[in-house]
């Protein structure tokens, strides 16, 4: 016999088929048995019976697992704490017949990345379809270099004659970015961003065993102005969830609207003085249409979510360039100009505080490649390939459900990356 208590604690739907059973084996108890024919017919029925409900008891079994897997795959998107062990699960009760009949729906399982704290340029999350993200965001760059020519020739290694040009050359760099996205699908995103840009560089000079007392050297030179425009789309490319990594492909397409180092005046005089090669305005833009295709993963681990990427800039030829170079003498014309590639990569792990704040750290990295320049008499002139590697931290707060607050801060690791980046971003989306 099944008590009333033990049948509370098995749950609404084993508890009915017990109470059945129990139900249907005191009637029989009651009955006068007809002979030994009759009870083996009752002897049958009741085991079918029994067949019966044990069928029903594997179905809702299976039904109450499947609910349970949902509810951890959910719980564990949302980065809800599991539920206390012991607690009772509460299942709807199905109807006693051979084939029940669905009482609710399972929740979804997490098809988009986590958000983590941003700390790249890309995005880790893709915008909601039919949604709107405007970012603002303002980027503060500082790097400072000592460039030391030697100018003359060595008779041994310890003596030189000639002089030693000593410049050292800050630079500060302010870039306001208005960023707008827009979701397509629930996988496809397009974004553009328009940049405005004001730098200021300050350099000093002096020649070494000349006699001077001080700097004889000092130029500040600024520029300020509309940079380059992006347009950007993103796709991904599979559905991820659970401990399943996402893959999301982009493309990026960086125009020439700002002025490009061509076209800025620069100073020169050929009798070699020190103003030579002097810019007297700083470019906003690179002067170069781009294309740069990229691969960022993001893998969900619980609390933590690691992400990495990898990405390749095209930067399409000019031909006939002629630069803003005063005199006019002094000019070298290019025939062609090919700037190299960059091949990036990046990785870096993200991790929830709580609700409202995350924190991630990362690293970044540019390797870029050799420029190559044909002068209008034939001649050739190939550049040199710099590494940019910078260190990066980023915190993010949700004020509300609407609007967020980041901050990363990047430090530079090689010596022609800046030496601190600051950039401040406030997605709002509606």
């Amino acid at each position: 016999m099944v008590s009333l208590f033990s049948t509370r604690r098995l749950g609404p739907p084993v508890a009915g088929l017990l109470l059945a059973a129990s139900g249907s084996g005191a009637m029989a108890a009651d009955e006068p048995a007809p002979g030994v024919d009759g009870v083996q017919q009752r002897l049958d029925a009741q085991s079918r019976q029994i067949e019966l409900m044990k069928r029903e008891l594997a179905r809702q079994e299976a039904a109450l697992a499947e609910l349970r897997r949902e509810l951890d795959l959910n719980r564990r998107g949302r980065g809800d704490a599991p539920p206390p062990a012991g607690a009772p699960a509460v299942v709807a009760q199905a109807p006693a017949a051979e084939s029940p009949q669905p009482v609710g729906q399972a929740p979804a399982a997490r098809d988009r990345p986590p958000e983590v704290a941003p700390i790249f340029e890309q995005p880790g999350v893709l915008t909601p379809p039919g949604k709107w993200i405007v970012e603002p965001s303002l980027q503060y760059s500082y790097s400072s270099s000592d460039r030391i020519a030697l100018v003359g020739y060595t008779v041994i290694p310890a003596i030189l004659i000639g002089l030693i040009d000593v410049r050292n050359v800050k630079s500060n760099s302010f870039t306001a970015t208005l960023a707008l996205r827009r979701g397509i699908t629930n996988r496809f995103e397009l974004e553009a961003r328009i940049p405005y840009v004001y730098r200021f560089d300050n350099t000093r000079g002096r020649e070494v065993f000349t006699g001077q007392p001080s700097d004889e050297f000092f130029v500040d030179s600024s520029g300020r102005g509309l940079g380059d425009i992006e347009l950007i789309g993103r796709y991904q490319l599979n559905d991820g969830g659970g401990d399943s990594p996402y893959y999301i492909a982009s493309l990026r397409l960086k125009t020439r609207t700002g002025k490009d180092p061509f076209e800025v005046r620069t100073s020169f005089q050929a009798d070699g003085a020190r103003t030579s090669g002097i810019q007297e305005e700083l470019p906003t833009g690179s002067g170069f249409y781009s294309l740069t295709p990229g691969l960022t993963v993001l893998i969900p681990s619980d609390p933590a979510v690691f992400f990495g990427g990898i990405s390749y800039q095209y930067s399409f030829k000019r031909s006939n360039v002629t630069p803003n170079v005063v005199p006019a003498t002094a000019r070298a014309n290019y025939d062609e100009i090919q700037p190299g590639g960059v091949l990036g990569f990046n990785f870096g792990m993200g991790l929830a505080l709580n609700e409202r704040s995350s924190f991630s750290i990362g690293y970044d990295h540019l390797s870029v490649g050799k420029t190559d320049a044909t002068f209008a008499n034939g001649s050739k002139s190939e550049g040199v390939r710099v590494q940019l590697g910078s260190l990066l931290l980023g915190y993010s707060y949700k004020l509300n459900s609407q609007r967020t607050l980041n901050l990363s801060l990047g430090v530079g690791v090689t010596r022609d990356t800046p030496d601190v980046q600051l950039t401040l971003r406030t997605p709002i989306s509606f």
